[in-house]
């Protein structure tokens, strides 16, 4: 199958920070792993966020936990390395079949960007705050059209989020906080030799609350829709004279999470974040022939030492793939039929389960 790796550079512009981390995704969603500071966290970024674009693309009634105006500009880099290994002959369109072979995937990394500013409103006499953003969502890339067995497989994903988001502090204690965002989807196969780069928009809400449970310790909750794509002509059946096109349906899965943090130990100094999520793969167009639900557990510390932010985290996320997947792709069945679904499934096995991750922030570099 395969695994994934993404190496992240992030520059961030928060109040003169600095930060570098290393991060990976869960089936194709990114979630916070590519943040300036959450991607060093293992992804730790409901209760409270290190970094402003964090609380946007999960919690939004974390936004209350950043004052004035905030500015950030994160850059990634997405390197994956995938080895796939083909037993079968999978027939495609026409007479080509697929055959057996062993390559490793020449796609080229991704540079990647998450954007953000925040204004709070206390100047209008409102305890709350209101961010807009860009964040890349999710993302992965195979190619394997320089081996003449695999009949031009070649596949490519990546979403972007516009989003618009706001929280409020309702008490003391509780905020609440609510987004909406655009994405932005560019989408090719896993379809060989019959799908071609396509673009869709589709709308994606989000809604969170905090609570101060102690003084030291956080808690917090977020529920997150499906992002529902439609590729018009995204798949062609005999292509040339006669040839037939199919509409792709394609989802992001709904996701909950729920997260604790706590700040208490070594005077302060030293902050542990938990965060669970679960994504609802089976409810997901296209995704939900390749994956099962999936649990993700995270663990993340930050250390502060004067200027700098010392960051460590582990990550653990349930093997989501489906070992009885469903007949067809988005609502298109596949010339091969069910091994076909296997090849397109062995294209997508994002598999990794562990992942360890660390970095370090520096304040006022300015």
């Amino acid at each position: 199958m395969w695994r994934i790796g993404l190496t992240c550079f992030l520059l961030a512009c928060l109040v003169g920070v600095t930060n570098t981390a290393f991060g990976q995704s869960y089936g194709v969603e990114l979630h916070n792993t590519l943040m300036p500071a959450s991607g060093a966290m293992g992804g730790v970024s409901v209760a409270r966020p290190q970094d402003l674009t964090s609380a946007m693309n999960a919690n939004p009634a974390a936004l209350t936990q950043f004052r004035g105006t905030r500015f950030i500009l994160g850059g990634g880099w997405a390197e994956p390395t995938m080895n796939l290994t083909q037993t079968g002959n999978i027939p495609i369109v026409g007479p080509p079949l697929i055959e057996p072979y062993s390559a490793k995937s020449t796609a080229p990394g991704s540079p990647l960007g998450n954007i953000g500013v925040t204004q709070d409103l206390s100047e209008l006499g409102l305890p709350a705050t209101l961010g807009f953003g860009f964040v890349t969502t999710a993302g992965a890339a195979v190619d394997f059209r320089q081996v003449p067995e695999s009949n031009g497989t070649n596949s490519d994903l990546v979403i972007f989020d516009v989003p618009v988001a706001f929280g409020i502090d309702v008490t003391e204690r509780l905020s609440l906080g609510a987004s909406l965002g655009m994405g932005i989807a560019y989408f090719d196969g896993p379809f060989v030799g019959v799908g071609g780069m396509t673009p869709d928009y589709a709308l994606r809400g989000t809604v969170g609350a905090n609570y101060l449970f102690t003084e030291y310790t956080t808690v917090g909750g977020y529920y997150q829709t499906r992002q529902a794509f439609h590729f018009n002509d995204a798949f062609l059946l005999n292509p040339g004279p006669g040839q037939q096109s199919f509409d792709v349906q394609m989802d992001l899965p709904q996701n909950v999470g729920l997260g604790v943090a706590n700040s208490a130990l070594m005077g302060g100094r030293l902050l542990v974040g938990v965060d669970v999520i679960y994504k609802l793969w089976d409810d997901a167009e296209l995704f939900k022939a390749v994956y099962d639900n999936q649990w993700v557990v995270q663990l993340g510390t930050q250390y502060t030492m004067g200027r700098y932010r010392l960051r460590a985290g582990y990550a653990w996320a349930q093997n989501p793939i489906d070992d009885t997947p469903g007949p067809n792709l988005g609502g298109v069945v596949q010339p091969g039929d069910l091994p076909a679904v296997r090849y397109s499934q062995g294209l997508l096995a994002v598999t990794s389960q562990h992942r360890i991750t660390a970095g370090i922030g520096v304040v006022d570099v300015l």
